[in-house]
């Protein structure tokens, strides 16, 4: 599966809480329930996989951006309610949440992972580099500038932007940070990243572009977020992000897809509002 960051790929759960009721709105309601035409999917409760301790995305006191998605999924899909088990994203993710049955979505996913099934993409976005606005990298805008060649850039540790630096020759001076981490007792490596960008311990970071930009605002430095969608060659850093639900979840996957086509304006309202650069299918930014 293609890895977007130390979020990496695999989402969460092991504990059912129950969270929020919604109004359910019976126009998207699935009509297969649990068990029925060889589907586990609850009718009455979205079940969402998730990672307890993995801002921005998802987080028990509620305020990643993918669990104000499952508050939307749910309402849309006429669920009444919506109940988490949390698992953190290390591998073995998908395999004891959404595999075991726990659950019956994903919130987040890579597109083209044959470890679950892909709804439509509701996003898409890109490995950033960060830089200080006020140093002397201003305008750079992909890894073979040679404005970086003699600069030490963090990245993690196995993403695809390393390869890309190791084609540039940027490897030899870059800070290597862990691509799997349990947040739930260690700091976002994106955060990190940014911490240490700022200490004058490296000089600019390439970071997957939601992780950026919730990190990059919380930091309160004037940054420059610059998605890398110009890069000749090597691995590609823009990727589509997905729900993912069970292989056997056909009905499951068209009702989600039902949503995300209905809803798609909302789902970019979300995203924005919580930093996460947009890109349409031209690599533009999308900024309403």
């Amino acid at each position: 599966m293609a890895r977007c960051d130390g979020q990496a790929s695999y989402k969460a759960a092991l504990v059912i809480t129950a969270v929020v009721a919604l109004a359910p709105l019976p126009a998207y309601a699935q009509s297969a329930g649990l068990g029925a035409a060889g589907e586990l999917v609850d009718p009455d409760i979205l079940r969402v996989c998730a990672d307890p301790s993995n801002m921005p995305y998802s987080d028990q006191s509620g305020e990643g951006f993918e669990d104000k998605l499952a508050k939307l999924v749910a309402t849309g899909t006429g669920r009444r309610s919506v109940a988490y088990t949390w698992f953190p994203s290390i591998t073995g993710f998908v395999r004891n949440t959404l595999g075991a049955n726990r659950c019956d979505i994903i919130m987040g996913y890579p597109q083209g992972d044959e470890l679950v099934q892909n709804t439509n993409a509701y996003y898409r976005s890109s490995y950033v580099l960060l830089y200080k606005k006020d140093g002397d990298l201003a305008g750079v805008e992909t890894l073979t500038d040679q404005k970086l060649a003699d600069k030490r850039i963090g990245v993690v540790h196995g993403t695809p932007p390393s390869a890309n630096m190791a084609a540039a020759n940027l490897m030899r001076k870059a800070k290597i940070y862990p691509l799997m981490v349990d947040t739930r007792v260690t700091p976002s490596m994106a955060e990190v990243m940014i911490r240490d960008m700022l200490a004058g311990v490296i000089d600019a970071a390439v970071i997957w572009g939601p992780m950026a930009g919730y990190y990059a605002r919380k930091s309160e430095a004037d940054l420059a977020i610059v998605p890398l969608t110009k890069e000749q060659g090597g691995q590609p850093m823009t990727y589509r992000i997905t729900m993912g639900v069970r292989p056997s979840d056909q009905q499951w996957k068209r009702t989600l897809n039902t949503f995300i086509r209905d809803n798609q304006a909302e789902i970019n309202k979300l995203l924005i509002e919580s930093d996460v650069p947009l890109l349409d299918e031209h690599d533009q930014r999308i900024t309403q």
